[in-house]
């Protein structure tokens, strides 16, 4: 049986698409070739600015979906080329779309969740079956639709009479908790590089710190961040999921304005990478107090300066980045959405009741054939 997939992963960070070409024969997971598109920088404005109302927003959203199933269909170019293999020798690829929207259980008892894709157009470019709309299955069954990670984390990490724990530090940072006794616990902790994305943007007129190097510069304000811990996301139970709906720049400027006396702009960066630490490491350690082990991965896993806070505020975990337990922090999302797209074909459940909240298992995504 063909089981080549592949996974195209664009996140709240709005830099790219990873993408990923993985053999899951042999019940592992094997990674055959990686990719990176970035985006243009229109095309990260527009996403950006999708996630808020605005004039005829439906038609841009469609043609914003047009366009990012066109750096989809070249991220797979880019894979096939790499790997030699043919798009007749794939069986699915998982395409998650950009989520511009995400407000599950909300206003009607439902909610809804909005990934911008064109999976039609994506199988028309790449000549293979897509696996598409992968969160909304979720929310339907009155889950959070998110995060959907933790079935793979338990899949490729759990390990038997161990307890550890998988931070994805993406644009959200989101935790699995993957317990000794087979338990799987997972939910958004709140920012992962997002607040400090957009602060770096707009004072270095850079897309993110690289390396945490400037916030390593800076001082923690403790004021600020008590306000920014305060937020009421922050002290909720899980089941919970949140993004761009709730951390974003009028968020971030709100905390600000609320701080009597002006900060430098390298100790609100200093700020931001601890609220993001902090909110992380405190998950941990109410979630699983007898984890022995923190990976990390996505793009925060190379901020040093929040992995050396994560160490230093949970200092009985071994926190070391998910290439460790053999899979490349980077390509971590990315495989889970091929992972997804084999449970798709496999008529398997993507989800995971105990993390998200819903009434059970479901088999997620819709198929756009070849």
């Amino acid at each position: 049986m063909n089981e080549h997939y592949i996974g195209l992963m664009s996140g709240t960070s709005l830099d790219g698409v990873d993408a990923v070409l993985a053999d899951f024969s042999g019940g592992h997971v094997r990674v055959l070739a990686h990719a990176h598109q970035g985006f243009e920088q229109s095309l990260s404005a527009e996403l950006l600015a999708l996630n808020t109302a605005g004039a005829n927003e439906l038609h841009r959203a469609a043609l914003a979906g047009n366009a990012l199933a066109r750096v989809y269909a070249a991220a797979v170019d880019e894979l096939l080329r790499t790997s030699g293999m043919a798009s007749t020798q794939i069986r699915a690829i998982g395409a998650h779309g950009q989520t511009v929207r995400h407000r599950p259980r909300e206003f009607d008892g439902t909610g809804y969740t909005v990934q911008l894709n064109s999976p039609s157009l994506l199988a028309e470019l790449t000549h293979i079956d897509v696996v598409a709309d992968l969160r909304s299955r979720d929310v339907a069954a009155g889950g959070q639709g998110a995060p959907l990670v933790p079935a793979f984390h338990r899949a490729v990490f759990a390990r038997p009479d161990e307890t550890l724990a998988v931070l994805n530090l993406g644009g959200i940072a989101n935790v699995t908790l993957l317990h000794a006794d087979g338990r799987t616990i997972g939910f958004d902790c709140g920012p992962g590089n997002m607040l400090m994305d957009l602060w770096c943007a707009r004072h270095l007129g850079r897309p993110y710190d690289d390396g945490g190097a400037w916030g390593a510069s800076g001082h923690i304000d403790a004021t600020l961040l008590a306000q920014c811990l305060a937020e009421p996301f922050f002290a909720m139970p899980a089941p919970k999921s949140t993004g761009r709906d709730l951390f974003h720049a009028e968020w971030l400027d709100a905390q600000l304005q609320r701080r009597a006396a002006a900060l430098r702009a390298e100790d609100v960066q200093a700020t931001l990478a601890e609220l993001t630490a902090a909110s992380c490491a405190h998950d941990v350690s109410r979630a699983a107090p007898s984890a022995t082990e923190l990976l990390v991965c996505g793009g925060g896993a190379f901020n040093n300066h929040v992995m050396r806070r994560l160490a230093s505020l949970l200092p009985k975990l071994r926190v070391r980045r998910t290439d460790a337990r053999g899979l490349p922090a980077m390509q971590v999302e990315a495989c889970a959405f091929a992972w997804l797209a084999r449970a798709f074909c496999e008529r398997q459940p993507g989800n995971l009741a105990s993390v998200t909240g819903a009434r059970g298992g479901r088999v997620l995504g819709a198929l756009y054939p070849a």
